[in-house]
């Protein structure tokens, strides 16, 4: 779906429900009081702003500085190599030790020496790069303890800078692997390219978003130049505050059930020329002569071409145009070819199965769109039906299944794509026999059979004109709806449980992951503060420094654009 919403209604309008086993009637006899209001809780997926996003960095900084007592350039340093993954550096400091965390991450710390102690003003060194003299005032040493000159440093650095390596730049010492302090990086070159030296600050202040597979850039469009942080799985969906919805894997419209492979799958083939290729092959034929396809539109066998060729519609040989009912002159096709008979029936069969399951997805997006309108409708039935003199002055109920209704058909669309490539022969041919894929079907046929059923009675229970009817009537109508959201809730949260455990549970292949089932809809993330207690350590070392704040102030947009492959499936709202 695009531009997908839960409509609605606020996250303390909604109600969890309770029922007594798998009777869809179990709250029939039930009032409000079984009803039970859940508090929100938290948000575990947050937003990063241009504002926040030096807070955000920070705060991982930090954690690493404090634990191993290192300087903030070293500790980005590390963070950098291991992708921003704070638990990861833990595990291998744990499991390698300090000295091995630091030399695979090109860290060098130099204990008990002063490295701010400068050459001595009256020598001079030889360069190995250029192999000319310099001063002590012209050349600088880093930590590893290699020192050149600093055209040369200089040179290096915006080489390193324009190839998009400003994260990590190496010394240029031979075979050594050593980060070069990204303070020296910064004052060299900003006495020759200051907009560059900007440039890198920038790399370094963004590579928590580039680098980081917990957090990612909301792929809005237009752009809202907004990030997603995720604090615990990364296969889920989730909402940004401008309201887009997306699967946070693989960054396109949220589409669970489907696992992220299934739905690029499926959204290539509902785009390219697959099908229409296909169909071609079961209702045409091609001309023996200049090869283009021909559609039959008449009962008898012998058919012309608008090249002027005449052929056999059975064999498709080419013939003369002399015929009588029961031969055409000079021509024979009596002989039974395997062959092209078998290839003809298979793609007819691709091709019926194909519009099988498209036909039923789309079926019901349509319906999702058209459902979407209901909302300002509802809104008008209830605002008429409060002004009622009716017993009933709560209409919650009808906001709650409007929104279980959008969440409900939103999944049982995605279902479709799903079945057609977990039961087909593209991803799991190898993987379950014929008996063990026709059992696996008809369960899952089943559940889905009964979401869809109970999805289009509160479908139409919503569309009733409540507003008009007695209050017998619209207390009835109430308990149908809470009923059906019940029931509906709970044959999403049985579907998915089928799918994690006996169907893609049960495979060796571990590449199809779906997000997970939640009965309040995709979360909506909330805003990570920008205010951060810079007191880090005792020394002015941990405090922020000017670079962070510069980068901030130069946001390139441009950058935060997603490849164009993927933005043709999905829009803002």
């Amino acid at each position: 779906m695009e531009g997908e919403e839960d409509y609605g209604f606020s996250e303390e309008e909604e109600y969890y429900y309770t029922d007594d086993g798998d009777s869809h009637d179990g709250l029939a006899d039930n009032d409000d009081s079984a009803l039970q209001w859940a508090p929100p809780k938290g948000s575990t997926t947050k937003v990063i702003t241009k504002e926040s996003l030096l807070a955000a960095q920070r705060e991982d900084l930090r954690r690493v500085m404090e634990l191993l007592s290192l300087k903030e350039h070293h500790a980005r340093t590390l963070l950098i190599h291991y992708r921003w993954d704070v638990e990861k550096l833990l595990a291998v400091l744990v499991e390698k030790g300090k000295s091995c965390l630091f030399t695979e991450a090109g860290v060098t710390v130099v204990e008990n020496v002063d490295d701010d102690v400068p050459l001595s003003s009256s020598s001079t060194i030889t360069c190995d790069i250029c192999i000319e003299d310099a001063s002590s005032d012209n050349a600088t040493r880093m930590e590893c303890g290699h020192c050149f000159c600093n055209n040369c440093w200089t040179e290096h650095f915006i080489i390193k800078i324009n190839e998009g390596q400003s994260r990590r730049i190496q010394c240029m010492a031979h075979r050594c692997s050593a980060i070069c302090d990204e303070a020296i990086v910064r004052n060299l070159v900003s006495r020759r390219h200051p907009n560059l030296a900007e440039k890198f600050d920038r790399f370094l202040l963004e590579s928590y978003i580039e680098d980081n597979k917990m957090v990612k850039w909301c792929p809005s469009i237009p752009h809202c130049g907004k990030a997603i942080r995720v604090e615990e799985d990364e296969f889920c969906e989730v909402e940004c505050s401008c309201g887009l919805q997306f699967c946070f894997s693989c960054l396109s419209e949220a589409h669970s059930p489907c696992s992220c492979l299934m739905w690029e799958r499926w959204s290539k083939k509902c785009l390219d020329e697959s099908e229409t290729v296909n169909w071609i092959t079961v209702h045409t034929k091609p001309c023996p002569k200049c090869y283009k396809p021909v559609e039959k539109n008449g009962g008898c066998n012998l058919v012309s071409c608008i090249c002027g060729q005449s052929f056999c519609w059975v064999c498709g040989g080419a013939t003369g145009r002399d015929h009588t009912w029961s031969r055409i002159a000079g021509h024979s096709c009596g002989r039974y070819k395997e062959d092209r008979e078998k290839q003809t029936e298979r793609a007819k069969r691709d091709l019926y199965r194909y519009m099988h399951y498209h036909n039923r997805f789309k079926a019901h997006t349509d319906s999702f769109k058209l459902e979407s309108k209901l909302k300002e409708s509802i809104l008008d039935k209830v605002s008429v039906a409060e002004e009622r003199e009716l017993r009933l002055k709560d209409f919650s109920w009808v906001t709650n299944g409007l929104n279980r209704l959008f969440r409900s058909r939103r999944v049982l669309s995605y279902s479709y794509p799903f079945a057609f490539y977990m039961f087909g022969e593209e991803f799991f041919k190898d993987e379950m026999t014929d008996e063990e894929r026709e059992i696996k079907k008809n369960l899952f046929e089943d559940q889905q059979q009964q979401l869809e059923s109970n999805v289009e009675k509160l479908s139409m229970f919503l569309e009733e004109p409540f507003q008009q009817f007695s209050q017998d009537k619209v207390m009835d109508i109430r308990m149908r709806v809470i009923n059906l959201s019940v029931t509906i809730d709970t044959l999403c949260q049985k579907m998915y449980e089928c799918i994690e455990s006996d169907l893609l549970g049960s495979l060796h292949l571990g590449t199809h992951h779906i997000a997970p089932y939640k009965s309040k809809g995709i979360e909506r993330a909330s805003e990570l503060s920008s205010c951060w207690n810079t007191k880090l350590g005792s020394t002015d070392e941990y405090l922020p420094s000017d670079f962070q704040l510069q980068g901030l102030s130069v946001w390139r947009m441009e950058r935060l654009f997603i490849p164009l492959k993927r933005k043709a499936l999905f829009h803002s709202k």
